[in-house]
C-alpha cells in the first residue's frame, strides 16, 4: 500500500481505536459522550473534506489554514476530553501537508502540543515538575514530526515533480508521434517520387531509347525501296531493337539490372551495349578498359550503364560523327567512363535533347548525383562531345576475376 493509502486510512483507524478505548474505559456520563461521540463523528466528516486537499497540488491557502484549524480544535477538544484520542492525535501531523510554506510548522508545533498532553496523560497532570517534563515531551514530538514532515514534503515535492515529468513526457510522446506520422508521410511522399523518377528513368532508357531506334531503322528502309538486300538488314535490325527494348521494358518493370550486367560485369556488359549500337547507327566505335577493374556495386554499374547507353544515344541522333570512343577508367579512388564522339559538337550550354526536354542528360545526372558522382560535358562546335561520368570507390574493393585491361575493339 503506498503513502497516500496510508495518509488516507490511518486518520480513520486511529480515531475508531481512541473513540473504542475511550467509551471503555472513560466515565460514563451523558456530558462525556456527548463530547466523545459529537467530536468523533465532526472529526470524521471533516476528515473527508482533509482528504480531498491532500490529492491538490496547491490548494488555496486560506481554506487549507481554515480546515486545518478547525481539525486541530477538534483533536484539541477530543484530547482533552480525554487522553485516549492520542492514537487519532497523528492525524494532525499528516494533514500539516496541507498548509503553505513554513505554516506547516505552525501545524506541527500545535499537534505536538497535544499529543505531548496525551502522553502526560492529560491536562490535569501538567502542573509543577510535570510542566518542565511536558516541555521534554513537546520538544520530542515537535523535532520528530518535524523530521517526519521534511520527510513527507519531501516525497510530497517528488510525486509532484515526477507527476510534472509524467506530463512533460506524455506532451513530447503525442509530439513525436505528431512529427513521426508526418516523417513517415514525407518519406513515402519522398518514396513515391523516387519510383517515379526511376520508372521515367527505365521508360527513357529502355522503350523511348528502343523506339527512336526503330523509328531511325524503318526511316532508311524507306530509302532503300529497290534494293532488297539493305531494306531485309534495316528490317532485322528494326525487330532485333524491338526484341531487345520489350526484353529491357520487362526488365525495369521488375525492377531488375539492365540485360546484359544480368550475366556479365562492366567492362563486358559495356562491350556488349556498345557492339549493338555500332550495328543500329552504322558508326564506328570502340570500347577501352584501363586500369584494374574492381568489382562495383550494382547501383554503381547501372548508373554508368544508362550513362553509357544515354551517351551512345545521343552521339548517334545529333553528333554526326563517324567515330566514338567508350572508355572505362579504374583508379585507386574513382572510376570513370568517358564517351567521346568526333562529331559536329555544340555551344557550351546548348546540350542537346532529343524531345526538346534535355530529359536524357537530366536524368543522367541525378542518378550520378544519388550515388555520389559527377557528369562534366565538354563540347565545341566542329570539334566533337566528350561525356564524362565519374563515380568514386568505396574502399575495399576486389579485384573483378576476368576484368583484365585492355582494349575491346567492336567492328562496324
Amino acid at each position: 500500500m503506498d503513502s497516500a493509502k496510508v495518509q488516507q486510512w490511518i486518520p480513520y483507524v486511529g480515531l475508531t481505536v481512541s473513540l473504542t478505548l475511550a467509551l471503555s474505559i472513560g466515565p460514563r456520563t451523558a456530558a462525556y459522550y456527548a463530547v466523545v461521540l459529537g467530536g468523533s463523528a465532526a472529526a470524521a466528516l471533516w476528515l473527508r473534506r482533509g482528504m480531498a486537499m491532500l490529492e491538490e497540488q496547491d490548494p488555496p491557502v486560506l481554506r487549507a489554514v481554515v480546515y486545518y484549524a478547525v481539525l486541530l480544535a477538534l483533536l484539541a477538544t477530543l484530547i482533552l476530553t480525554s487522553p485516549l484520542f492520542g492514537f487519532f492525535g497523528f492525524t494532525g501531523y499528516l494533514h500539516a501537508l496541507v498548509l503553505p510554506g513554513r505554516t506547516k510548522l505552525v501545524g506541527i508545533a500545535g499537534t505536538a502540543a497535544a499529543m505531548a498532553t496525551t502522553q502526560m496523560g492529560g491536562i490535569a497532570n501538567i502542573h509543577g515538575v510535570g510542566v518542565y517534563l511536558y516541555l521534554v515531551l513537546f520538544a520530542v514530538n515537535l523535532m520528530i514530526a518535524g523530521a517526519l514532515t521534511v520527510t513527507g514534503v519531501a516525497e510530497q515535492e517528488h510525486r509532484r515533480e515526477l507527476a510534472e515529468a509524467n506530463e512533460r513526457l506524455r506532451e513530447m510522446l503525442e509530439e513525436n508521434a505528431g512529427l513521426h506520422a508526418q516523417l513517415v508521410a514525407q518519406a513515402r511522399e519522398a518514396g513515391v517520387l523516387d519510383e517515379r523518377q526511376r520508372l521515367a528513368g527505365e521508360i527513357h532508357d529502355t522503350i523511348a531509347q528502343g523506339l527512336t531506334g526503330i523509328v531511325r531503322q524503318l526511316e532508311v528502309v524507306e530509302r532503300f525501296e529497290d534494293d532488297a538486300d539493305k531494306r531485309l538488314h534495316h528490317l532485322t535490325l528494326a525487330r532485333e531493337l524491338a526484341r531487345e527494348s520489350l526484353a529491357e521494358a520487362r526488365r525495369s518493370v521488375r525492377a531488375l539490372r539492365p540485360g546484359p550486367l544480368a550475366v556479365a560485369q562492366l567492362p563486358e556488359a559495356l562491350a556488349e551495349l556498345t557492339a549493338s549500337w555500332s550495328r543500329t547507327a552504322g558508326i564506328q566505335a570502340r570500347v577501352e578498359v584501363s586500369g584494374h577493374a574492381v568489382v562495383l556495386s550494382p547501383e554503381v554499374e547501372v548508373v554508368l550503364f544508362r550513362a553509357a547507353q544515354e551517351a551512345l544515344a545521343n552521339a548517334g541522333k545529333y553528333s554526326g560523327a563517324s567515330r566514338v570512343g567508350v572508355t572505362l577508367s579504374y583508379t585507386t579512388d574513382v572510376v570513370v567512363l568517358d564517351v567521346v564522339d568526333d562529331g559536329r559538337g555544340f555551344e557550351p550550354g546548348g546540350e542537346p535533347s532529343g524531345d526538346g526536354t534535355g530529359y536524357g542528360l537530366t536524368a543522367m545526372r541525378s542518378r550520378l548525383k544519388q550515388i555520389g558522382g559527377t557528369l562534366t560535358i565538354e563540347s565545341e562546335p566542329g570539334d566533337g562531345t566528350a561525356i564524362s561520368a565519374a563515380v568514386p570507390l568505396a574502399p575495399p574493393v576486389t579485384p573483378a576475376a576476368d576484368g583484365l585491361p585492355g582494349a575491346v575493339p567492336v567492328a562496324r
